[in-house]
């Protein structure tokens, strides 16, 4: 028998897309492998973007808390928190997915938004809480790529 050589995709790049009053955004087409794929959308705890991730990364989530060295009341709020505030969506015909309306309030998304890939999940940002970001985040960006020697 021949070993599976399909392999996860690698969300890279930055992407800026426009959302409709629907909530409807439509992800990067190289981010995907056909219609009707799902993802789990869930709010950032502390910044303001949602977080996007296959089912894959989704249940390693799962397993990371799981694994959590910390007592079983930590671990079921946290579950209760993660799980709770997290919702799968599927892309449709076009490619896009509809977000639910209380993660694009609480996370100031409308208009124009911007994916960010990082690795095995993505990140849906508002263009100006992106814009923002990036500037506090350039000094940290600089002496961390000096580091690794980028």
């Amino acid at each position: 028998m021949g070993q599976d050589t399909t392999k996860p995709t690698i969300y890279s790049g930055t992407f800026e897309r426009s959302m409709d009053a629907k909530n409807r955004v439509a992800i990067p087409s190289a981010w995907l492998a056909g219609e009707g794929e799902e993802f789990f959308v869930t709010p950032h705890s502390t910044e303001a973007y949602l977080t996007v991730m296959p089912p894959e990364e989704f249940q390693r989530m799962e397993q990371q808390i799981k694994s959590l060295a910390v007592p079983a009341d930590v671990k079921a709020k946290m579950s209760r928190l993660f799980f709770g505030k997290s919702r799968q969506v599927s892309t449709d015909k076009q490619g896009r997915v509809l977000l639910p309306d209380d993660h694009c309030l609480e996370k100031g998304l409308k208009g124009e938004v911007v994916f960010i890939g990082t690795g095995s999940r993505f990140e849906i940002w508002s263009k100006a809480n992106r814009e923002e970001a990036t500037v506090s985040e350039a000094e940290i960006c600089r002496r961390m790529a000096e580091e690794i020697g980028l």
